[in-house]
């Protein structure tokens, strides 16, 4: 039956900015735009969704800094220490970078989309899991 759901935790580097996740990861993509690639220092960021509301900031730095990327997007990231943390959209989606989880490498995570490939270049490969 349903049981307990799932809480996934993760932070940024210096600890001041945590966060708890509850329930099951969405959408689990990588993506190599340029606007991600700005955001993250990486050629490729790899992302899971969550509903806002099952998104709770519980470090001491309380909830993480923005910076307005997009018309429809902000960018999450750390006032102490710099850490990209994700994306706060205006839909009421927070997509957290997997680095910044406490698992990064849990199951749920694994990639099932790459967007914009023709953004990475032509050395750099992402694998994506079909499905």
């Amino acid at each position: 039956m349903g049981g307990k759901p799932k809480i996934h935790t993760g932070g940024c580097l210096c600890g001041a900015v945590r966060f708890a996740a509850v329930g099951p990861a969405g959408k689990p993509h990588t993506c190599s735009c340029r606007m991600c690639q700005l955001h993250t220092g990486a050629l490729t960021a790899a992302w899971v969704e969550f509903d806002r509301d099952k998104v709770s900031w519980t470090g001491p730095g309380g909830a993480p800094s923005v910076y307005r990327s997009s018309e429809i997007s902000s960018r999450a990231f750390c006032p102490a220490c710099g850490s990209s943390l994700g994306a706060i959209d205006d839909a009421p989606v927070v997509a957290l970078l997997l680095g910044t989880f406490d698992k990064p490498g849990a199951l749920e995570f694994m990639p099932t989309a790459h967007s914009f490939p023709s953004g990475r270049p032509r050395w750099w490969h992402v694998e994506a899991k079909a499905g």
